[in-house]
């Protein structure tokens, strides 16, 4: 495995992080494939023994369950100073009022439920989920930076935002001598590259790590476009995210099968190559519900794509729906 800094921090973190989202309990959450606690810990073992010492989850996920699974998991397998958790807050944890979202109030009662729950005394990388429209930025980034300061997380890091949002809370936080984030956790893969167009430049400029979700499309840049899984099945927000233009997908989902063939290589480790040569991305997230899973994708670290290759993978591609931000 390789390592690298997690943006303009000192911290070093593998190149690949496990997404930790397939954790939790099916009964309590809006996905069928879930992997319950006996299944996720050897992925969470097999993740450390690969090398990969960044864990990423939510307190959404299962409603905590992930957060549960993986903090138990890491305290019987791992020293806490040699992995790097990070979570996220912000999605509907109770029907009622403060149960979701980035006030002041939610942002503290939660951020002291996700260190329960994993078992720990900070969060490394503490990211809001989303942009709360309902909430002033200066109190959210208030509340963040407060938390730094109180030792509960070493880092703050957003996800999932238009590149105006994040620049304002980068500009607020910077106005007041507030934290700034250090990371950008975004939807970006070879089916849908829609945050080239100004969140990678904004990001490169100020050197802030890009942690992308769903560098696989849900599946669909690691197999064959005829083969399907469970989770290809059942998965209602994949379907959301891609279903709408699947007939140029499935060029591109080809073209990473043809050179994946020609390399003699998974189409797992090119569509992820690719996406770990494109400035500036830093750590994609693989999320995982088979050891093979995460066997296949370790290796891409080590590819590289020639410009030719790259335009070749790129050149079918066509303007996508933004998703995630509102």
């Amino acid at each position: 495995m390789e390592y690298v800094k997690l943006g303009n921090t000192g911290l070093d973190v593998s190149k690949i992080c496990l997404g930790c989202m397939s954790f939790g309990d099916s009964d309590v959450w809006l996905h069928e494939w879930l992997l319950d606690e006996q299944e996720s810990r050897p992925i969470i073992k097999k993740a450390l023994e690969l090398g990969i010492n960044f864990f990423d989850t939510a307190n959404v996920y299962s409603l905590g369950r992930s957060e549960e699974i993986l903090g138990q998991a890491l305290n019987d397998y791992a020293n806490r100073e040699e992995v790097v958790i990070a979570t996220k807050v912000y999605g509907e944890m109770r029907e009622e009022p403060n149960g979701s979202g980035l006030s002041r109030k939610a942002i503290m009662t939660e951020i002291d439920k996700s260190l329960e729950r994993l078992g720990t005394d900070y969060i490394d990388l503490y990211i809001i989920h989303r942009w709360d429209y309902d909430t002033p930025i200066e109190e959210t980034m208030e509340a963040l930076h407060d938390l730094k300061k109180a030792g509960k997380v070493r880092y703050i890091g957003a996800s999932a935002m238009y590149t105006w949002q994040f620049q304002k809370a980068q500009y607020i936080a910077e106005k007041n001598g507030w934290t700034k984030f250090v990371s950008m956790q975004n939807h970006l893969n070879l089916l849908n590259r829609e945050e080239e167009r100004e969140m990678l430049p904004f990001c490169k400029e100020e050197n802030i790590a890009l942690t992308p979700y769903s560098p696989l499309a849900s599946g669909r840049l690691a197999r064959p476009w005829s083969e399907s899984t469970e989770r290809s099945k059942t998965d209602k927000i994949a379907k959301q995210k891609y279903g709408a233009t699947e007939a140029a997908d499935k060029k591109v989902v080809e073209r990473v099968a043809e050179l994946a063939d020609k390399k003699g290589v998974p189409m797992v480790q090119i569509s992820l190559a690719w996406l770990m040569n494109k400035e500036p991305v830093t750590i994609p997230i693989i999320g995982s519900t088979k050891l093979s899973h995460l066997e296949s994708a370790a290796p891409a670290v080590s590819i590289e794509l020639s410009q030719e290759e790259v335009e070749f993978l790129e050149e079918p591609y066509i303007p996508h729906e933004v998703v995630g931000h509102n």
